[in-house]
């Protein structure tokens, strides 16, 4: 079921997406914990409202600009394309995130979604098991395939000296920052604009998926698929379009996610902004990507029928396994 233009896991007979193990990873599990510990402690300490808005803006950038739109929509999946110093702009303010480098986030996410995509795979990819459980496993731990596939990234990222600059030092890319903020606004600066941004960016990029792959509204099926995906309205805008994650399952190369009226999608706005400025271009849209005979459109409810499912959906994966 290949649908993404780029295919970069090589799967022999063999590769199983099922028989694995979950280890602790000491290094990922200190980042995060040195991240949370700063940005709560640190952050409810130094309190100010300048922080804060120095919290709001650099968030909403590094996870607008730089993962949504760089080490999303164009590092991983080329759904548009743009000069070559937005891209690497876009996906240096993505390593800023705190998650990885260029080549660690094409292949966490490449392999995610390989493993979404066959008939069966394990209970990390599905984001299946409960709620706090889900949240130690991807934020504190990695997942060891007895029989993993084989990942080859195009020349182009592969053997590109800024982004090895990039694999190599991404943790040390806040270190800048830091003294920067530290020299502007003193300790508060950096509570806010470096711990506290990562660790809510963390967390809510682990929390878009766990959220996005068990409940939520599905306007498209994959058949044969072990994990689906399913928008998630209520976090449309501040996702920058991320949380529409069944329209995400239904055309990945696509750099419009808000595929329907009232879908917010910032990522796409902000292209066809950049459209406008001859900054963007061959920007790939539904329309435009090959026809999958496993696609199926989901019937919709009447709106009478909704509800609300926001309480009932936290509650659950609160206090019990997602459903």
């Amino acid at each position: 079921m290949a649908c993404t233009s780029i295919p970069r896991v090589i799967a022999a007979p063999s590769t199983s997406a099922v028989a694995a193990r979950i280890k602790w990873a000491p290094v990922q599990s200190i980042w995060t914990l040195a991240m949370m510990m700063g940005g709560i402690v640190g952050g409810a300490l130094t309190f100010s409202w300048d922080a804060v808005a120095l919290f709001l803006v650099t968030t909403a950038i590094t996870i607008g600009l730089g993962h949504s739109l760089g080490m999303h929509r164009l590092l991983i999946h080329r759904a548009y394309e743009t000069p070559r110093w937005v891209e690497y702009l876009f996906v240096y303010l993505g390593t800023l995130v705190g998650m990885a480098g260029p080549m660690g986030m094409i292949k966490t996410h490449d392999q995610r979604d390989w493993a979404q995509r066959q008939t069966a795979c394990h209970d990390f990819f599905g984001h299946r098991r409960s709620f706090w459980v889900d949240a130690f496993h991807q934020m504190h731990c990695r997942i060891a395939l007895a029989h993993p596939p084989r990942f080859d990234i195009e020349d182009r990222v592969a053997n590109d000296p800024f982004y090895r600059f990039l694999e190599r030092t991404w943790r040390w890319q806040q270190l800048p920052w830091a003294i920067a903020f530290f020299l502007i606004g003193g300790w508060s600066w950096v509570f806010w604009g470096i711990a506290l941004r990562i660790f809510v960016s963390l967390t809510g990029h682990w929390m878009v998926g766990h959220f996005a792959h068990n409940d939520g509204h599905q306007g498209w099926r994959v058949e044969g698929a072990a994990v689906q995906g399913y928008n998630i309205r209520w976090l449309g805008l501040i996702t920058f379009g991320e949380s529409w994650h069944a329209n995400h399952h239904a055309f990945p190369g696509s750099a419009k996610l808000g595929l329907e009226f009232g879908q917010a999608d910032p990522g796409w706005w902000t292209l066809m902004i950049m459209e406008r400025l001859g900054l963007v271009w061959n920007i790939v849209t539904p329309d435009a990507l090959p026809f999958r005979a496993e696609l199926r459109r989901v019937p919709q409810p009447r709106r009478s029928d909704r509800g609300c499912p926001v309480t009932g959906r936290i509650a659950r994966v609160l206090f019990g396994p997602a459903v």
